[in-house]
């Protein structure tokens, strides 16, 4: 079955960074867009970064552009989302996403920025 488990978040400071891991399994990730997305209280999830099956094309969103970075491993099953520059506002629940025949969610990872 589809497995999506990320890891990495935690605590933050302000213009500092982190570094979110999405070990997948179950299907053909190497031939699948990923894709990271966010949720902060009371607003809803937000597309935050997306990488092509091959690594070279990927985009973001305008409010994290220049300070986060995504990319994947294909021999490891794995894509990542590097953030630099942390701000408050990038606190959310952080999930992975496969779209695979159908849409798969990782169970999210808490960032939170703050000092």
């Amino acid at each position: 079955q589809v497995q999506l488990v990320e890891s990495g978040g935690g605590l933050g400071q302000p213009g500092g960074s982190l570094r979110l891991s999405c070990a997948a399994s179950g299907f053909t990730f190497s031939s699948t867009v990923m894709s990271w997305y966010r949720q902060a209280p009371g607003k809803e999830r937000e597309l935050v970064a997306r990488i092509s099956s091959s690594g070279g094309r990927s985009n973001y969103a305008d409010s994290v552009k220049g300070r986060f970075t995504i990319s994947r491993d294909n021999a490891k099953n794995t894509v990542y989302l590097q953030m630099n520059s942390l701000k408050p506002e990038d606190t959310a629940v952080y999930y992975c996403n496969a779209v695979y025949g159908q849409i798969y969610w990782g169970q999210g990872t808490q960032v939170t920025v703050s000092s």
